[in-house]
């Protein structure tokens, strides 16, 4: 029985230190565009790893004889 007095203001300490993290992340902007990263997945960004297909900078190096990587 002793030990709900411990286990009683801890739990009230989590709490306390969980809705201050909530706090900080609304008030930091964490929250402000919920819907951009799930739609930033649709978009197709992997154009260099299609075969066939070249980017842009890969094309020019082909075009200048240099056959220097960018990393």
């Amino acid at each position: 029985m002793d030990i709900i007095y411990v286990l009683v203001p801890l739990s009230i300490l989590l709490i306390g230190i969980a809705v201050l993290i909530l706090f900080w992340a609304v008030r930091s902007g964490q929250f402000d565009d919920m819907e951009s990263p799930a739609h930033k997945i649709l978009f197709d960004d992997d154009d260099d790893m299609v075969p066939g297909k070249r980017s842009q900078s890969t094309a020019a190096n082909s075009e200048t004889g240099s056959t220097r990587k960018d990393d």
